[in-house]
């Protein structure tokens, strides 16, 4: 017997373990054994892992790929293909687009794009305002993965709804059974500060960062855990940048409530300090912390097991636009996001390296959760036997630093981890069966990512 892939010489590492010496085979797009090489298969094409690690493939829950409207900033093949070079097997788009994602026939137009032109598997979040409410049956019915609302200012100026609204739509989310996320700031705090700030000629990068203080974040996921505990809607807590706000996801948890949680590497690796170092192409929304938050977002988040996923918030933006040719002038003009997805794993393996998790941890985090909380365990975040062949090898002793952001795939590539020194590095990225990433280049065709059924029964 032959089939379609066999991969070979490689340590497999999953959530519960790792086999050295191991590998896999792979027909029609499904892992159809795992084990010893003398358990394996013969296959038509055998790929040798050259002794790196194999882990399933990374799902990142939370990118800003910018189509339908915004493609000048990315679309859904650039962000694919870095998705591809950077591990990642599954993305899911964020709403805030132009048009947004709020109904229906928005939602097909983001789907049948990336159909069209994806490197790699992918989903979408619909938004909620004040305006779809009576929408969310139809949503759910034409495959929205999740809901998402924006509760402060951020990039696209989606307006929240008030907190009545939040309550009904809560409850009508609930009989969905999908989860509801939030960009969780608490908007009137925000308004306040950047008004004064700027009123008071406030105008320096890190301004922008305290104008967006802890107690907006901890306040809005409190509140958020608070119409939750009432409802009985499941909830999630994107982008966690602080351990404050880590903290009350905790307590939210012990209550019984249904809340999950994300941080991004950039709230892991650098303090505020970036905002002084590197200026405007670290503006991110919410900002990233001083030290002592990140240590807190550490020890409670991390240490403790608080957060559930980690994702990138990658949001690409012109260097234009990030001002990078005036990085230290006024914030006020510059805007919020940088890319992300071929970092992540540098990022995650270097803390690994550090001794600060382990792979297990870091796999059940970047893949194996998401996928869980996000309805699409076990076809994707596992290694078992019937699931879709997605899985990521990497390199986790490869020392390289990032050079040029211009080398990354994105349309636009400004990131702060421009000169950062890594450990460790996707070498490989198989989607379905298919590899799509191999010795440095981007080998998968546009179009051969697809919609990942959210309601497809469990292997």
């Amino acid at each position: 017997m032959s089939v379609d892939l066999v991969v070979r010489n490689c340590t497999v590492v999953t959530p519960a373990g790792r086999a050295p010496d191991s590998g896999l085979a792979v027909e029609g797009g499904r892992i159809v054994a795992l084990g010893e090489p003398d358990c394996l298969p013969d296959g038509d094409r055998v790929l040798d892992a050259g002794g790196n690690v194999l882990v399933p493939g990374i799902v990142d829950c939370h990118i800003h790929n910018r189509e339908p409207g915004l493609e000048y900033k990315e679309d859904w093949e650039s962000a694919t293909r870095a998705a591809a070079a950077g591990g990642v097997t599954t993305v899911v788009g964020m709403p805030n687009t132009d048009p947004v994602i709020d109904r229906p026939d928005n939602l097909e137009l983001k789907y049948e794009r990336g159909e069209a032109t994806a490197h790699v598997d992918f989903q979408s979040y619909v938004v909620v305002t004040s305006e779809n409410l009576e929408l969310i049956p139809d949503l759910d019915a034409a495959g929205a993965l999740g809901y998402k609302i924006f509760l402060g200012s951020t990039v696209g100026d989606v307006p929240p709804p008030n907190d009545g609204e939040i309550i009904a739509a809560m409850e009508r989310i609930r009989e969905t059974g999908k989860r509801l996320g939030f960009h969780e700031e608490n908007g009137e705090i925000i308004d306040h500060y950047t008004e004064r700030f700027q009123t008071e000629g406030k105008n320096d990068p890190i301004d922008h960062s305290h104008s967006r203080p802890v107690i907006a974040e901890r306040e809005a996921v409190e509140r958020m855990i608070t119409f939750a505990e009432e409802t009985g809607v499941k909830i999630h807590m994107y982008h966690v940048s602080s351990g404050s706000a880590a903290e009350a996801v905790s307590r939210g948890k012990a209550r019984g409530v249904d809340v999950t949680a994300e941080t991004c590497p950039h709230y892991l690796w650098f303090t505020e300090d970036v905002m002084r170092e590197k200026g405007n192409p670290a503006r991110i929304q919410p900002p990233i912390r001083d030290a002592e938050e990140r240590a807190k977002l550490w020890d409670v988040g991390i240490d403790d097991g608080v957060i559930d996923c980690i994702a990138t918030d990658h949001a690409p933006h012109t260097p234009e636009e990030k001002k990078v040719d005036d990085p230290f002038g006024n914030t006020w003009d510059a805007i919020s996001g940088f890319v992300g997805l071929e970092t992540e794993i540098p990022v995650m393996l270097t803390f690994v390296d550090e001794g600060r998790l382990t792979l297990e941890e870091w796999v059940h985090r970047h893949s194996t959760r998401p996928a869980q909380v996000w309805g699409m365990y076990p076809q994707k975040g596992s290694l078992q036997v019937g699931t879709d062949a997605d899985f990521t090898i990497v390199d986790p002793d490869h020392e390289w630093t990032l050079e040029d952001a211009d080398a990354l795939h994105s349309k636009n590539c400004v990131t702060p981890f421009e000169g950062e020194t890594f450990t460790g590095k996707a070498v490989a990225t198989v989607v379905r069966g298919e590899v799509v990433y191999e010795d440095g280049e981007v080998v998968g065709e546009p179009g051969y990512g697809t919609r990942v059924d959210v309601d497809a029964d469990p292997v």
